[in-house]
């Protein structure tokens, strides 16, 4: 079992004889959370006079939480930090020029002679308006050679996001400058690739990392470093959500400790060697493979209260498995999508479904759904339903009430109630060649949180109330065969 993050693909990481653009930042490190925040970390080596001096740090995050920025080094204070994410395009130029004058340089498409002009800016909204001598023109995209000459780049116009800072330093001299800051635009979420075997009951897991930077800015040859868990924030930027679907019975929390690096209640992985992670980029790392993992595979059918199909229903297929260290993973697993596979009678590996798994501390027990079984189906029939007698449930209700000051007194009252009596039939039916075992499960028990008096005086196989809402029921199926489960429900509903 590995659980090592190393990086993937061409181009990922610094190779000798390959150019590297020459770049702004220092020595990059990156920590990059779930819920779409990272921290930067630069160290840069800057030549700082003597006194006060503005300084600037191109190619930081576009998105840049400027609050969050600290610089720190020695013998200099900070007096003011200014971010600037104007940059430099062809619109940008155009709407900075307004008002300031520029050359325009036409050729003539028969001869090839060119001609100089100066114009005027007098606006830049959807089109731009010019003043040339004693008339008014509109620059067109008409296909015509014409080109705009500026005098000079505004200097509110960055070619990268840059920070200025003006400092103050007591004497001049090269340091290394560390500037931290938080970031959205970046995450990462996990992803895994089950390869499950029935006949021999085990489970193939790979586990991929996938990065994305929409910060607009690249980070060039940096220590990355990724934590499992959603860290708080004032407020949040969205990220990872988990689906809403009702998860399968049989996902329980482990109890032991994964050996891996952990920052507070946090997992942290990081990743081998340096990378470049560049903007509008998704990129993947692989951090888990194991083989040979204990699994079995089940089946679930769901029933909502007092629901009654006039067809059978597939039954949900449930893949089980634990990442206990004694089952061959021995690791915590961050949140993500799993997607299981099977060989089919050729050998190739076939998608049979997918499913999110939170995450998941070691040893625990975890079941995915992944789809619904074709040959494994569950009927649910209200067989009756009637009107039970109060003898037959509570006649009188007592209560005792007790005042600040010790007294107390008792109170006697007949209720005058309907209750009722509900026999549910479940047909379950399995046309494989092999046995097979399906949880049947009802909900809808606990209807309102102050009123959950639910009893059960009949049921034709002994059943689990799993909470106040669920009771469930192993039911056994032959090959080939049908299984019938009834249940008495009494309730006051």
């Amino acid at each position: 079992m590995r659980m090592t993050i190393w990086a993937l693909g061409a181009g990922l990481l610094a190779l000798p004889g390959i150019a590297q653009a020459q770049s702004a930042q220092g020595d990059v490190s990156v920590t990059i959370y779930n819920n779409n925040l990272a921290l930067v970390q630069d160290v840069r080596q800057v030549t700082l006079p003597g006194g006060r001096s503005r300084q600037e740090f191109p190619e930081v995050s576009a998105q840049i939480r400027p609050e969050t920025v600290t610089i720190s080094g020695e013998g200099f204070g900070i007096i003011e930090q200014n971010f600037d994410y104007d940059l430099l395009s062809p619109s940008a130029l155009m709407q900075k020029a307004v008002g300031r004058t520029v050359t325009l340089l036409r050729t003539n498409p028969a001869t090839g002679n060119e001609t100089r002009e100066r114009a005027l800016v007098l606006a830049a909204n959807g089109g731009v308006v010019l003043k040339i001598g004693d008339r008014i023109e509109i620059l067109r995209d008409d296909g015509l050679p014409v080109r705009v000459i500026f005098d000079s780049i505004p200097p509110n116009l960055r070619a990268s996001p840059t920070l200025s800072v003006t400092l103050d330093a007591r004497t001049g001299g090269a340091r290394p400058l560390t500037l931290s800051y938080l970031t959205p635009g970046m995450a990462w979420k996990s992803d895994y690739v089950a390869l499950f075997d029935e006949k021999a009951g085990k489970i193939d897991v790979q586990g991929w990392i996938t990065l994305t930077n929409n910060t607009g800015t690249t980070f060039n040859n940096s220590r990355a470093l990724l934590v499992a868990g959603n860290v708080g924030q004032v407020q949040q930027y969205g990220g990872y959500n988990q689906s809403s679907q009702i998860r399968p019975r049989g996902n329980r929390p482990g109890t032991e400790s994964g050996g891996g690096q952990q920052l507070g209640d946090f997992h942290v992985y990081p990743i081998e060697g340096r990378t470049t992670i560049a903007n509008a980029q998704t990129k993947q790392v692989s951090f888990l493979d194991a083989s040979g993992v204990p699994a079995r595979k089940g089946y679930e059918f769901r029933n909502g209260w007092l629901a009654s199909n006039s067809e059978a229903q597939s039954a949900s297929s449930v893949l089980k498995f634990s990442n206990a260290k004694a089952q061959g993973i021995g690791e915590a697993l961050p949140a993500g999508t799993v997607r299981v596979y099977m060989r089919d009678a050729r050998g190739q590996a076939q998608f049979i479904g997918e499913s999110e798994i939170p995450h998941t501390p070691g040893g625990s027990s975890l079941a995915l759904r992944t789809g619904d079984a074709f040959d494994v189906k569950v009927q649910a029939v209200t067989e009756k339903r009637d009107v039970i007698t109060l003898d037959e449930w509570e006649k009188f209700a007592r209560w005792k009430v007790t005042y600040s000051d010790g007294r107390t007194e008792e109170a006697y009252a007949e209720r005058p109630k309907t209750y009722y009596r509900t026999t549910m039939r479940y047909i379950v039916t399995n046309s494989k060649p092999v046995p097979v075992t399906v949880d049947v499960v009802q909900g809808g028990l606990g209807q309102w949180w102050w009123w959950r008096d639910i009893r059960v005086p009949e049921e034709s196989i002994k059943g689990t109330q799993d909470n106040a809402d669920e009771r469930s029921w192993e039911v056994p199926v032959a090959a080939n065969g049908k299984t019938e489960l009834t249940v008495t429900f009494l309730t006051p509903w």
